[in-house]
Order: structure tokens, then C-alpha cells, then sequence
């Protein structure tokens, strides 16, 4: 009986301890509840940025495609077979210098025999002449000869082209890709040898609305950009306008020259390009961290300082502002309405406020916006 009685009495002091835990936990929860319902929710910790004028310059942004400014795959003319190569893939070339060499001993011979006739020719005509200064032959005889010396002549220069569409030469100078063809091969009229591209200058070509065509011309300054190398931007400026708007997408085609001295820029490559405007425009930028994206409108929280009339202290309060967004650029973006310059804007948390939410602002660990942001590669 008396270990059931100790028993007992242990989990009597047992259920008072639970209880008393319990009550005390009630407790605070229900001073927290009277707390909240006359003081509001605790402050919310936010960053914060000065909304700021600065001056843009204005651009019109698109996706291009570089192309050479002379570019060709280097054919024959004639069919032959190939007796000398003499370049290497990916050489450089000057105009003229020899790449392919044709068998010519056919046009060779046939020259020996033209050249021969034409000398034949040329000493009748010089005979026809001289018989003509003494009265000795008619005109028509002498002309005959100077007939005659023509077609050798001419036959004579007919084989030379041959000969010389036999020896393939660069009509520019510039880059060469792949090898085409091997040492023994017959080609046939128009087979291809090798790509020749000239690379400095090389073109990019890209494609605009038509509404920006008052706004585009000739030697504005343009931005290009590539993948291949993205820390690299890179100066041209407009080189031509086509003035045929294309029928199906309302958009006209404009191309702009880039130098290209170390020919990091190939033939085909995509690249993102921007037209600069002539005029700076003011804007009004915030971070883009600010602004609060839903499906009918964006919005930023403003920081205001207001007058709590029990305390009688000044409180951190935001006010939700809906938005107009114009051009970002970096870690910034443009506002067009709604935002005027000074002032304060939250740049994170913006996801757990409502308007009229307290907040206090701890700059200590906010991110450094950037116009042209440099993220580490982590």
C-alpha cells in the first residue's frame, strides 16, 4: 500500500508540474495576443536604397548575326586535276598568293603551238608590209596578214587564261579555313577548295521595329556583345540601313562594322547588340531587388517615418506603391512612375510586408547594386 501510495503522489507532482508549465505558456501567449492586438505585429527587418536620378543613355537593344565583310568559298572555274596545294588550313593569305595549282600540260603545249603560229604569222605581216611599201602585194593581201596575226594573237591569249584559271589564286587577303581538297584530286567546275574570310572589319547584322527607323542612321555609335566573351564589350557604329522593311515582320534589317583586330570575332556568330540614341535621357533608377512583380501590376514598398500617438516615438512604417517600370540595366531598374527621387525604398523582405507594416532597417548586410555587376563565379 505504500509503494502504491508513493506512486500515486509521484505522478500527482508530476501532473502539477505539467500544469503549472502549461498554465505559465498559456499565459504568455495571451499577454502576446492582448501585445499584438494593440500594438500590431513586431517590426519586420528590411535593407533599404535611396531612389536616385541619373542620366541614361538611351538605347535600342537586339540580337544580331556577325558576317564577313568579304567572304567566299575559293572554287575552280575549270575542271582539272590538282598537282600543288600551297597553303595550310588556317593560314593567312594576301590577295594573289597562289592556293591551287591544275594540271595545265595540255594548255602548255597547245601555248608552245600557239605562240609558234603567232611568230609564224607575225613575220608574214611583216613581209606583207614591207612588200606593200614597194607596191609589190594589194591592200586586201595585207590585211589578210594583219587578220591573221590577230587570231594567232588572240588564240595565243586564250590559252594563257586557261592556264592562269589553272593556278587559283586568293582574291583577297584574309583568313583560310579547312582544307577541301587533296593533292591528286579532279575537280569539277565550281567544287570548292577552301573558305577565305576577311575578319578585320567584320560585320554584325541584325534586325529593328519599324517604328525605330526615324531614330536610326548612319554612323550611330553601337555596342556589341558576346557570349564567347562576356566581360567584352566592343565599339562600331552603323554602316548601312536597308530601306526595304520586310512585309511579314514589319522589321527592317540594319548592319553595323566592328574592327576586329585580334579576330576574336567570327562569321556566324550570335551576338547581342545595342544602338545608342543621341540624346541622354533623366531617369529615376532603384534596385531591382524593390520591386514586387504580380500578375496586374508591380509594386514597391516606400519607408515613412510616422508619430505612434501612445508612445509618442517615431516609427518606421511602409507604404505599398504600385509601380511603372521602364529599361533595366545591371542591378538597376528605370521608374517611370510612382517613385519619385529620395526617396526610400525597401531592397529586401519585400515579400513579407503589407502596407502599413512596421519595419527597422539594417543596411550592414545589403548587396552593392551595380550598373554593370561582375557576379563571381561560385
Amino acid at each position: 500500500m505504500r509503494k502504491i501510495f508513493l506512486f500515486i503522489l509521484g505522478l500527482a507532482v508530476i501532473f502539477a508540474v505539467i500544469g503549472g508549465i502549461k498554465f505559465l505558456q498559456i499565459g504568455q501567449l495571451i499577454a502576446a495576443g492582448k501585445e499584438f492586438a494593440k500594438n500590431g505585429p513586431p517590426p519586420e527587418a528590411v535593407t533599404t536604397a535611396t531612389a536616385r536620378e541619373d542620366f541614361w543613355e538611351p538605347t535600342i537593344s537586339a540580337v544580331g548575326s556577325l558576317s564577313a565583310v568579304q567572304g567566299v568559298i575559293v572554287s575552280s572555274e575549270t575542271p582539272g586535276k590538282i598537282v600543288k596545294i600551297s597553303f595550310e588550313a588556317g593560314s593567312t593569305v594576301k590577295t594573289g598568293d597562289l592556293l591551287v595549282q591544275l594540271d595545265t600540260s595540255l594548255e602548255e603545249a597547245l601555248l608552245r603551238s600557239a605562240e609558234a603560229n603567232a611568230a609564224l604569222v607575225g613575220l608574214t605581216l611583216q613581209r606583207a608590209k614591207e612588200l606593200r611599201a614597194r607596191n609589190a602585194n594589194s591592200q586586201s593581201e595585207l590585211d589578210t596578214a594583219e587578220a591573221q596575226a590577230k587570231q594567232a594573237d588572240a588564240q595565243a591569249d586564250n590559252i594563257r587564261a586557261a592556264i592562269a584559271k589553272k593556278m587559283i589564286k586568293a582574291p583577297f587577303a584574309g583568313r583560310l579555313g579547312i582544307r577541301l581538297v587533296n593533292l591528286g584530286q579532279t575537280l569539277s567546275a565550281g567544287d570548292g577548295i577552301v573558305s577565305l574570310q576577311a575578319l578585320d572589319p567584320i560585320y554584325a547584322d541584325f534586325m529593328l521595329p519599324q517604328q525605330y527607323l526615324p531614330q536610326i542612321a548612319v554612323n550611330q555609335p553601337v555596342r556589341l556583345k558576346s557570349d564567347a566573351f562576356p566581360d567584352k564589350v566592343m565599339e562600331g557604329k552603323v554602316t548601312a540601313i536597308n530601306p526595304e522593311v520586310d512585309a511579314a515582320t514589319r522589321n527592317f534589317r540594319v548592319q553595323a562594322t566592328f574592327s576586329n583586330p585580334g579576330e576574336q570575332l567570327h562569321p556566324g556568330m550570335f551576338t547581342s547588340v545595342d544602338v545608342v540614341l543621341p540624346s541622354k535621357e533623366k531617369v529615376i533608377i532603384i534596385p531591382a531587388t524593390s520591386v514586387l512583380h504580380s500578375t496586374f501590376l508591380d509594386t514597391v514598398f516606400i519607408v515613412e517615418e510616422a508619430l505612434n500617438k501612445e508612445t509618442g516615438k517615431q516609427e518606421k512604417t511602409v507604404r505599398q506603391q504600385s509601380v511603372r517600370l521602364g529599361e533595366r540595366r545591371g542591378d538597376f531598374v528605370v521608374v517611370t512612375s510612382g517613385v519619385k527621387a529620395g526617396e526610400t525604398v525597401v531592397t529586401s523582405g519585400v515579400f513579407k510586408l503589407r502596407n502599413g507594416s512596421k519595419v527597422t532597417v539594417d543596411n550592414s548586410l545589403a548587396p552593392d547594386a551595380q550598373l554593370a555587376p561582375k557576379p563571381s563565379d561560385t
